[in-house]
């Protein structure tokens, strides 16, 4: 007879995948609620139980090692089956309001898929999305007039616990059919002065040498695109499809490198099961996600 193997804890995928992706111990044990050392346990139960180191200390943090990388592309396809199936068969029915936050960059990506697999499960939910910048958000956590949102990463100075559900590089996005890059000082497009991005784009710059200046502010991607796209600055931006007539822009464009950045998923300290509900289904959308990248 075949023997069939012993099933894989979700817990331990879990907390694997948060430690994975953000790098640390710490984080991942504030994110599921336990102490680090019973997190470092799980690990090393999973590894027991898969016969293979999974993560290995960095200069960068934690990173995987190349059993790890290969198991996180797969845990986070499996954490996604498993979170859909829990939610639509165990979850008792919710009802009632949850108030969404999120930089208006991310809700055209994101969320029309998850909102839509949450309504299908839970019609009686009402979702009102609030559109703002990552640092005003944060504000409106922290007085209540929002229930979660998400954020870029760096802007979640809050009593809140952040969970990363995304990282990737930024990007230098300019124009397909003019050379606004190519001007010196070079024109950019940015947020306010407290957006992650502008910081992160300035200080590239300024490390590079290239001389720089603030052309065009707002508070909203597509204030910053419109400009970019009439080839009077540059700007910068998430991975992916860009409206017709942009363009990234690279080394070869004579522009430095931009770091990582993250999206963050912080919840306030009210709430009940509905917005617990909302934030299983924006982990599994953006774990869906992240397996599809991968």
């Amino acid at each position: 007879m075949l023997a069939i193997p012993p099933g894989i804890d979700p817990d331990l995928l879990r907390s694997f995948v948060l430690i994975a992706e953000g790098g640390s111990f710490t984080r991942a044990a504030q994110v599921v609620g336990r102490t680090q050392s019973a997190v470092s346990m799980q690990i090393r139960r999973l590894e027991e139980t898969l016969g293979q180191p999974l993560l290995l200390r960095g200069p960068r943090g934690v990173e995987t090692t190349p059993h790890g990388a290969w198991l996180l592309e797969r845990a986070r396809r499996l954490l996604a089956v498993h979170d859909e199936i829990f939610v639509s068969f165990r979850t008792p029915a919710v009802a009632g309001t949850v108030r969404l936050g999120t930089p208006d960059d991310y809700a055209l990506r994101w969320l029309p898929g998850i909102l839509a697999r949450f309504a299908e499960v839970h019609p009686a939910v009402e979702v009102v999305v609030t559109c703002a910048p990552s640092n005003e958000l944060v504000e409106r956590l922290d007085r209540d007039e929002i229930d979660l949102t998400l954020l870029s990463g760096g802007n979640e100075p809050s009593e809140a616990v952040g969970l990363p559900l995304w990282q990737a590089g930024l990007r230098w996005i300019g124009s397909a059919t003019h050379a606004a890059h190519r001007r010196s000082p070079l024109p950019l497009a940015t947020a306010q002065p407290r957006c992650v991005w502008r910081r992160a784009a300035v200080r590239a710059l300024d490390e590079a040498g290239i001389p720089w200046r603030v052309a065009y502010t707002s508070t909203s991607q597509t204030g910053t695109l419109a400009p970019t796209l009439a080839g009077l600055a540059v700007t910068i931006g998430l991975p992916g499809p860009l409206p017709p007539g942009l363009r990234f822009l690279g080394s070869e464009d004579g522009l430095p490198p931009l770091p990582d950045f993250s999206i963050i998923l912080l919840r306030g300290q009210t709430g009940g099961p509905v917005v617990e509900t909302l934030a299983q289904a924006i982990r599994g959308g953006f774990a869906e996600a992240a397996a599809a990248r991968a």
